[in-house]
């Protein structure tokens, strides 16, 4: 019996006409542990964002434009039709389950709410209710009835983050976290997040893939802190300091029954990131619905962070360097694949002192993948590189002073006139965004413009984000702050780090992304008030092959030759005779 078969023997032994699963965990992560990647286990696409929905005579899988092409072939063969995100005549969950529902007896669709958040449940209810009388049953973990050899939940050892890379000591943080849950009317807080955890506590782990955090809960109260976690998890360095930081531990499954009999007056819950489950445990008593004040204190980066990046980013740089002289050298000899082009940068990577990880799997893209925003190669895709057309590479690290996110379009020989122009459509955005001065408190979606101005005059577009924050050896995704289309209202402030990456991809021909990742800096105060602009953190230097230079105005051309001029000067003091010849061929005037 197939995993659907099962799947839908367990759902009409529950009387369910449906079953979601979302791309989460209890935490609501982006990137989750094995034990919760359901979603990834019955339909087969592996992309971080999707749901999969299944009925008892049909199924679907909604995701984002960056995985539309990646999602078409991972669905080939199975029952899963794929729903396109944000594309007229898509429906939404709601309203195909109305449709696929509307002759069935069963009325009722599950989900397993602890992998759920209460905002979405809340507005999941609302909507299935309102296409065909449908409702939603979330108590339901229904993976560990059909999932034979289901992993547990992850347990590697935690480990300190020293003070020379946090610059804020824990007892610092709870101090400044509690001021403000009493500014929003708490004395309490579930702080459900990984990366919020590990950043309050000083604190990493390494149960998620590429990203240094542990399995744990935080409820942080005006007098306590409780961390919910499995003994096994905690060294007696941990445990001791613990203990010195004024955190009392319990077992992670407990969070629920102390839920319950917790006596804080008032407890904050940010409906975004915490699960319904655990959100009805408590219900409304005393309940502070409001976001989690610990993703803005986090996306804003202190003196020490900011060293640590830039720190990091020399080291990243020093490997890119390395890489891209190599494989400006390996490519006409021929042999080499995207796989293998992947592997050599992580070992360049791995050679660097204070490298942890990977911060994300390497996007190894030639050519026509180049058009799948998120391709990963593997040895059913990989294919030779040539030396003629592009290589998009994104790529990033985990150092314990910081985290890198970089992307790179290369040429590898010869490019068509259309390959050129579009590379400097993206280029055009990436440094008009790169040196932009603007209102301190402006949000990303008032400067997201700014990147795509020059390609919507050529009728072009990209449907991702522009940028997203990046932690400080944590998240390589965070926010609360994004550049984007879409409405985020989360103000940008100094010491907050984005991404900068616009990008355009024709499908079945090439893509193109150019990525730095930016500090927030000061800029300029007036009658009018505080200016910001952004200081470029990567230190690699960006391919001038393929430019069309007379597409470049004056004010882009010397943001480049400046940026190149930076480069050059910060990374080599760090190089060898033969990279430093290299790099300075790589860097020159453009004219």
């Amino acid at each position: 019996m197939n995993k659907i078969e099962l799947l839908r023997e367990e759902m009409r032994r529950e009387h369910l006409a449906a079953f979601i699963f979302p791309s989460a965990d209890p935490h609501i992560s982006e990137y989750v542990p094995e034990r919760w990647e359901g979603r990834k286990w019955i339909s087969g696409f592996d992309g971080s964002a999707g749901t999969a929905v299944v009925t008892l005579h049909s199924a679907a899988l909604w995701t984002d434009s960056r995985y539309f092409i990646a999602a078409e072939k991972a669905l080939q063969g199975t029952e899963f039709r794929l729903m396109r995100e944000r594309i007229d005549g898509t429906p939404t969950i709601a309203q195909w389950l109305g449709q696929e529902l509307a002759d069935d007896e069963w009325k009722e669709v599950g989900t397993d709410g602890m992998c759920l958040p209460q905002s979405e449940a809340a507005a999941m209810k609302e909507e299935l209710k309102r296409n065909g009388g449908l409702s939603l049953r979330t108590n339901l973990d229904i993976l560990d009835r059909i999932w034979s050899g289901r992993p547990g939940v992850p347990h590697a050892k935690v480990s300190i983050q020293p003070m020379e890379y946090a610059g804020e000591t824990c007892s610092s943080k709870l101090g400044r976290i509690r001021h403000e849950l009493l500014r929003l009317g708490a004395t309490a807080m579930i702080a459900a997040r990984l990366d919020d955890i590990a950043w309050t506590l000083n604190l990493r782990g390494t149960d998620v893939h590429c990203t240094p955090v542990f399995v744990a809960w935080l409820v942080i109260g005006q007098d306590n802190a409780v961390l919910f976690i499995d003994d096994e998890k905690l060294t007696p360095e941990v445990s001791a300091y613990l203990r010195h930081e004024g955190v009392a531990v319990k077992p992670y499954g407990s969070i629920a029954d102390y839920l319950r009999t917790c006596n804080e007056y008032a407890m904050l819950i940010d409906p975004d990131t915490v699960n319904s489950r655990l959100a009805q445990v408590r219900g409304h008593y005393n309940t502070v619905t409001a976001p989690s004040p610990i993703a803005a204190m986090k996306a804003v980066k202190n003196p020490t962070e900011r060293e640590g990046f830039r720190n990091a980013m020399t080291r990243d740089g020093v490997a890119m360097t390395r890489f891209l002289k190599w494989l400006e050298e390996a490519v006409p000899q021929g042999g080499e694949t995207e796989l293998t082009v992947a592997e050599r940068l992580r070992m360049e990577r791995a050679a660097q002192p204070l490298f942890r990880d990977l911060s994300f799997d390497t996007i190894a893209a030639y050519e026509e993948h180049g058009a799948i925003v998120h391709y990963e190669p593997t040895p059913e895709t990989d294919v030779p590189l040539l030396p003629k057309g592009f290589l998009l590479l994104d790529s990033g690290a985990q150092y314990s002073d910081g985290t890198t996110d970089i992307t790179r379009t290369i040429q590898l020989g010869p490019v068509s006139d259309e390959q050129r122009r579009v590379y400097t459509l993206v280029l055009k955005g990436h440094l008009s965004l790169q040196n932009l001065c603007f209102p301190r408190g402006a949000s990303g979606t008032q400067l997201d413009a700014v990147a795509r101005t020059a390609m919507w005059r050529e009728g072009m577009n990209f449907m991702h984000g522009t940028g997203h924050g990046v932690g400080s050896y944590l998240s390589v995704h965070e926010g609360p702050h994004q550049i984007r289309q879409e409405y985020r209202p989360a103000p940008m402030l100094e010491g907050m780090t984005v991404t900068d990456e616009p990008g355009l991809y024709l499908e079945g021909k090439f893509g193109v992304r150019i990525e730095n990742t930016l500090l927030t800096v000061p800029y300029i105060t007036t009658e009018f008030g505080r200016f910001l602009r952004f200081e470029p953190l990567t230190l690699c230097p960006i391919d001038t092959a393929p430019i069309v230079k007379e597409m470049l105005s004056t004010e882009e051309t010397a943001c480049l030759n400046a940026y190149h001029k930076m480069v050059y000067d910060r990374l080599a003091p760090h190089l060898d005779e033969e990279h430093r010849t290299w790099l300075r061929k790589k860097t020159q005037v453009l004219r």
